[in-house]
């Protein structure tokens, strides 16, 4: 019996020490992670991270506007997953400046997506501020570095009109839906 408890302790040491290495969770969202992308992702990884979808990369003449094209990430099946702004436009070694979320298994932790509601936001996070636009009302997350977008629609319609409201969270509806997600890097 002696001869069995010094192998079966010496496994047990080295199960215990292995480490596990930690994946990244394709789908996850931090303040400086979006998947696999991260605020130092330049653009010319972006084929190497997503190298099973389709990138799309609307290359237009900007000589005269001087604008930054987006990057667009669809599955192989079409569903559009990220849309994403570099810093810098026609530069592969620009960084992220945002990416747009559009798919709904892109998550944080606090379980928030693009198919989240306002009161999913309120109670999971501390929102920093609330922009009053024409069409839309951007709430400001600090803790993400993101921002939500919730059409006017979704609001009553004493608000919709009015661009020099302030608006406080409660005055929202829990219901509202989000229309957007960026995280900003």
């Amino acid at each position: 019996m002696k001869n069995y408890i010094a192998p079966i302790l010496i496994l047990l040491v080295l199960v215990s020490s292995c480490k596990k290495e930690d994946k990244i969770n394709p789908f996850a969202v931090s303040k400086h992670q979006v998947g696999f992308l991260n605020d130092s992702t330049q653009v010319k990884d972006i084929k190497v991270l997503f190298a099973n979808d389709s990138i799309v990369n609307f290359k237009e003449d900007d000589s005269f506007a001087g604008g930054i094209n987006t990057i667009d990430i669809y599955e192989k099946g079409g569903n559009q997953l990220l849309s994403i702004s570099p810093t810098e436009a026609l530069d592969s070694t620009a960084t992220i400046s945002s990416i747009r979320l559009l798919d709904p298994r892109y998550i944080t932790d606090k379980n928030i997506s693009s198919i989240s509601t306002f009161k999913d936001i309120n109670d999971n996070y501390k929102i920093s501020k609330i922009s009053n636009l024409i069409n839309s009302v951007v709430v400001k997350v600090n803790e993400l570095d993101a921002t939500f977008t919730i059409d006017k629609k979704e609001l009553p319609t004493n608000m919709r009109f009015d661009m020099a409201m302030k608006i406080d969270p409660i005055q929202i509806p829990d219901d509202a839906k989000v229309k957007f997600f960026i995280v900003h890097f």
